[in-house]
């Protein structure tokens, strides 16, 4: 299990991609072949990459819309 857990908001999120150019491990991208209510492709962690997150939180930081969380899954 990774350590880190990213989430996201999927249908508030507006693919501004600045939490994909911060981000330290180059991990995240859009998901393209989905749309959300706005009529935008969502960021998300790349299929196979969950193991790769460093906890840093700069993607949560950046977001302007505040619709991601960084989780430590190690802590109750």
């Amino acid at each position: 299990m990774a350590r880190f857990l990213v989430k996201f908001l999927r249908d508030r999120c507006k693919a501004c991609e600045l939490c994909i150019s911060v981000c330290p491990k180059q991990i995240l991208e859009i998901e393209t072949d989905l749309y959300n209510k706005k009529g935008y492709h969502p960021a998300r962690v790349q299929p196979g990459k969950d193991d790769e997150c460093i906890g840093c939180t700069s993607c949560a930081t950046i977001c302007p819309d505040s619709v991601i969380s960084v989780f430590d899954t190690t802590k109750e």
